[in-house]
């Protein structure tokens, strides 16, 4: 029994001894509420982040603290009675969240009402509250507020040189700190010289063009815009479709929208290109920060799986840094505790599928980097020029042309050769009013200069490129930047480095058509299915019409064979023409007029794809050969200045041939279209340009011969010729020159006028499925209501004929029975004498008995005539005369009156 004891007391300290520690730690730990909300992208990234940096410390301190998590749902309310909830239940020491002014004033103000545990409440909102910190002793600003975020947009429309400015606000979920906003940036701008000119509110479901429209018509060109992530990118992408971004604009983002750009994929990035912002700094270098971001993904990840990205931002390590502030604060200290303002903020310019940055740090200017964030010194400047080649990877549009080598002096700046008279504006453009210099072989020359960290300017040369070529030995130039074939001749007088576009030359003639004569083309606009339901529906409606129409038919002794012709005519010459006046019901003029209303559209249909099919082109090349260009002696085309005269002679073998150079793209067209030329050799970067351009009108044709491709030339001997190279590599491997050359070359519009189709389709039944249904639908009806119409008189006329046999049969019996009885042979014959008689007398009394007035009505309509017929035989008329008989008197078949 004291054996049995033992366990009992054993048992009981095992299972209740956790409880009692974990009671006692729960005792020392912290309880510690969070309002979120968990439906927006700042909410989740701060919930994850809260809840690791809880773990953390517990982990660390061996304690543990309780952390107890509302969702607000960016509801004031809901958050309200979250911090209620925590107060009052949950008992917490401390309140974290609220990324927005209403949500952080409606939590402050129930912590104000409260009487017995008040608990401190770090806001991460960055637009400061209504009330001050001394009216709310508990609350504590846990980041930075928005007032350096708008000094620095100040400070770079101060380096560019910009007066005057447009805000844009959200009047939504940001309304509150828009006043804050205003005054931020006023306050800024008084310092800087800049003026807030205009201020427009939007709303999400603002018709945005038509503000845009009203904005383009007071000619305003820099706007800062505060609003979130979502009606942002709206807004910018009406701008760029009403071209109100790129040259002569300029859009500047708040953090609102920049501080959520790791959250969205590339293609919205992408749409976003040409934007500026401003964006919340932190340090990302750090080995804290990537222990975080580690743990960070995983658990966002694992919590989140339906979010795209798990980058944690500037919301998570805000998240984080409140649990460690609130960890090395008791909330006594909090009384005293002054937020320290943040000093630097990043300036991103979205290009391509990312954004460059630069920074900017309040008091000192920007830089290409922030101190500590990598080893040496930093150097900063009041101007964003000097340090735009890490922001602007090409120049904006109000930088000067010869300042895209900023870093450098002029002493070290080479001279870049470039040609004045390009044949493709595509690969180089020299603007002789603006001495601007723009084109693919510009953009890719600039990102190899800018790899290689080497000064250049651009100077225009207006001869041939032979000419150009030897501008460099001749020391005038340092390098050339152009669509200058690479060639054995001229690399002997320079070198060059490798090709940058794929080498080749190409012959381009214009597109012939071939029609074709096939001698069942005629049937090929429809299917077949779609010709057996025409015919199949073409007599359905002229056997309604025949049927309608036979009363009115003065024929009644047709035969049969005539009367299918009548059908067939009918339906068949409906299809061309409606002979009105020929039809005298209106049921079937109902059904005849929508039938003739399909026909039209499936006869012009018809007539349209035939006459399609007839004239369609079929493309081909006019010259499929070199050698058919040497037979025919031909005259061809090339560039104005190119090596392809030489090469078309020397290595082609166009001995006797005429050649003929042109200095536009349009010009090539005109002469290839009027026959001066019948094909012009270009090399494969040039073809793709001209064939962009005028795609439905000439194609590539024959072999592709070798030739060297484009290169940038530079001194022979060139010392750095290997980091030329590599430099030049390293453009291409990283995607920028597919980039460069599909925005230059192959987002080309075609300026054809027409397309030449070359494809036969059948019209299918699915493509006239609705007339068909309607105009079956209506010859039905019109048989149906013909059918009720006649169904009286049909009952009626079908009761007499019954009643006329009944009284046939009985005159018969009556007869036979009088022959039977007779007694003599003589007396049969005469009975049956004086019956023949008494029938012929009957045929004779039925005009005799009828109205003579009414003869003619009876002939017109024997109808009236048969049913006068059948009163009179009720009443003892017409002495038994038969349907049949007045059917044969009149001279009109039984089954004819049934019918009508």
């Amino acid at each position: 029994m004291q054996k049995f004891n033992s366990y009992i007391i054993l048992f009981f300290l095992a299972f209740w001894s956790p409880c009692f520690l974990l009671q006692a730690k729960l005792e020392n730990g912290t309880s510690i509420g969070a309002i979120l909300d968990q439906t927006s992208r700042p909410g989740k990234e701060a919930k994850v982040a809260i809840e690791i940096a809880i773990q953390d410390f517990n982990i660390k301190t061996n304690q543990t603290s309780v952390l107890y998590i509302q969702n607000s749902r960016n509801k004031p309310g809901q958050a309200a009675i979250a911090a209620k909830h925590l107060i009052d239940k949950q008992k917490v020491k401390a309140i974290l969240g609220a990324h927005t002014c209403e949500e952080a004033s409606a939590i402050a103000e129930v912590i104000s009402d409260s009487y017995h545990n008040t608990p401190v409440f770090l806001s991460l909102a960055s637009t400061a509250t209504p009330l001050v910190a001394h009216q709310w002793p508990f609350f504590v600003q846990a980041v930075p507020t928005e007032s350096t975020q708008m000094k620095a947009v100040a400070a770079v429309l101060q380096s560019m040189g910009m007066r005057q400015v447009t805000l844009i606000y959200e009047t939504l979920h940001l309304a509150s700190s828009s006043a804050s906003i205003i005054s931020h940036l006023s306050q800024a701008f008084r310092q800087t010289g800049s003026e807030l000119t205009h201020i427009l509110p939007l709303a999400y479901g603002s018709f945005l063009d038509e503000e845009l429209e009203v904005l383009k018509k007071q000619k305003r060109k820099v706007f800062v815009t505060h609003t979130s992530l979502e009606l942002g990118i709206r807004l910018f992408q009406t701008a760029k479709k009403m071209d109100m971004t790129g040259d002569g604009y300029l859009w500047i983002a708040t953090n609102g929208m920049t501080d959520l750009f790791h959250s969205i994929n590339s293609t919205m990035i992408t749409s976003l290109k040409g934007m500026v912002g401003v964006k919340t700094y932190f340090p990302e270098n750090t080995p804290e920060f990537q222990n975080f971001r580690k743990k960070f993904r995983q658990k966002f990840r694992s919590d989140y799986p339906e979010e795209e990205q798990d980058e944690p931002g500037i919301f998570a390590v805000q998240g984080y840094n409140a649990v460690k502030l609130l960890e090395n604060n008791s909330p006594e200290n909090f009384r005293q505790w002054k937020p320290i303002p943040a000093t630097t903020v990043e300036i991103i310019h979205v290009v391509g599928k990312g954004y460059h940055s630069v920074y900017w740090t309040e008091g000192s200017g920007f830089s290409e980097t922030v101190e500590g964030d990598m080893n040496g010194a930093n150097t900063y400047t009041h101007s964003i020029d000097k340090v735009g080649q890490g922001l602007w990877p090409e120049q904006p549009w109000y930088a000067q042309r010869r300042r895209r080598n900023l870093a450098e002096s002029s002493e070290n700046r080479i001279r870049v050769g470039v040609p004045g008279r390009s044949l493709f504006n595509q690969f180089v453009k020299v603007d002789t009013e603006t001495g601007d210099i723009t084109g693919f072989v510009v953009s890719v020359f600039d990102k190899m200069m800018r790899e290689m960290n080497q000064p250049y300017e651009y100077i225009p040369f207006y001869g041939s490129y032979d000419e150009l070529i030897r501008q460099v030995p001749e020391e005038n130039f340092d390098a050339i930047a152009g669509d200058v074939t690479i060639l054995s001749d001229r690399h002997e007088l320079v070198d060059f480095t490798q090709p940058y576009t794929e080498s080749g030359l190409e012959m381009i003639v214009p597109i012939r058509s071939r029609l074709s004569n096939r001698a069942w083309l005629f049937l090929k606009p429809f299917t077949a299915q779609m010709w057996w339901l025409i015919a199949g529906i073409t007599v359905y409606n002229g056997f309604i019409v025949w049927l309608i129409e036979k009363q009115h038919n003065k024929d009644p002794c047709s035969s049969v064979r005539t009367e299918i012709g009548i059908i067939l005519w009918l339906s068949f010459t409906t299809l061309f023409t409606l002979r009105g006046d020929k039809l005298h019901s209106n049921l079937s003029r109902m059904a005849a007029v929508v039938w003739l209303f399909v026909a039209l559209i499936i006869t012009q249909s018809y007539t349209a794809s035939l006459a399609s099919m007839l004239t369609a082109q079929r493309l081909e090349p006019t010259i499929t050969s070199v050698e058919m260009l040497r037979n025919t002696n031909a005259t061809v085309g090339y560039c104005n200045g190119s090596f392809v005269d030489r090469y078309l002679r020397d290595v082609l073998g166009f001995v006797d041939a005429k050649t003929n150079s042109y200095n536009s793209t349009h010009r090539y067209a005109e002469a290839l279209n009027s026959g001066e030329i019948v094909a012009i050799f270009l090399e494969v970067p040039a073809a793709k340009v001209f064939l962009a351009q005028y795609c439905n009108s000439f194609i590539r044709t024959g072999e592709t011969f070798k030739v060297g491709g484009f290169g940038f030339a530079f001194p022979k001997g060139y010392e750095r010729l290997s980091v030329a190279n590599q430099a030049l590599m390293k453009v291409s491997e990283s995607g920028k020159l597919k980039e460069l050359e599909e925005t230059h070359i192959i987002s080309e519009k075609c300026v054809d006028q027409e397309s030449n189709p070359d494809k036969e389709e059948s019209l299918s039944a699915r493509s006239f499925l609705v007339l068909f249904v309607l105009t079956v639908g209506v010859s039905t009806v019109a048989l149906a209501m013909y059918i009720i119409i006649r169904i009286e008189e049909l009952k009626k006329l079908i009761s007499a004929f019954v009643k006329g046999l009944q009284r046939k049969m009985r005159r018969s019996s009556s007869i036979v029975a009088n022959v039977e009885s007779a007694r003599h042979s003589s007396h049969a014959h005469q009975s049956t004498q004086d019956d023949m008689d008494d029938l012929q007398e009957t045929r004779e009394d039925i005009f005799y008995e009828l109205p003579q007035n009414n003869v003619q009505l009876y002939q017109s309509s024997p109808v009236i005539g048969f049913a006068h017929l059948l009163a009179l035989r009720s009443t003892g008329g017409a002495r038994g005369t038969t349907p049949m008989d007045y059917c044969c008197a009149l001279g009109v078949d039984l089954w004819t009156i049934v019918v009508r």
